[in-house]
């Protein structure tokens, strides 16, 4: 009769090298992925530079104008006969509202003029202007 030989288990080990370059991979990973969720939520225009340009506290509605005088809340398109309408509705369900009107440099002084006014119409007095801070 043959008996079977007692095998030695050994012990498992941690290899920790393979796991820092685990967590290493993740915290890359979530910092990528954090840059590119930076929420972008108006239109693209180009801003007149100001001196005394400062970063905007909060989270206001961006409120553009092109310089073509279309209006957009955030990135949708707005009529400007629908604009004070829209601008109650965001005011009645935030609350307290701010805004920020971002204006194209080469927009007509007018259509700023309108999109200011139809803020103030629907209840909204916070309101900063954007501009890009020159050096």
């Amino acid at each position: 009769m043959k008996l079977c030989t007692r095998r030695e288990e050994k012990e498992p080990q941690i290899m920790i090298i393979p796991m820092i370059d685990i967590i290493f991979f993740l915290l890359v990973f979530f910092m990528m992925s954090m840059l590119s969720m930076t929420m972008d939520r108006s239109v693209p225009l180009a801003l007149p530079s100001a001196r005394t340009a400062q970063a905007a506290e909060g989270t206001p509605v961006a409120v553009s104008v092109t310089a073509d005088g279309r209006l957009f809340v955030e990135k949708e398109p707005v009529a400007r006969e629908d604009f004070v309408r829209r601008m109650a509705i965001e005011k009645a369900r935030r609350g307290d509202l701010s805004a920020l009107l971002r204006a194209d440099a080469d927009a007509r002084h007018g259509d700023v003029l309108f999109a200011l006014e139809g803020l103030r119409e629907a209840g909204v007095t916070q309101i900063g202007i954007a501009a890009e801070a020159s050096r």
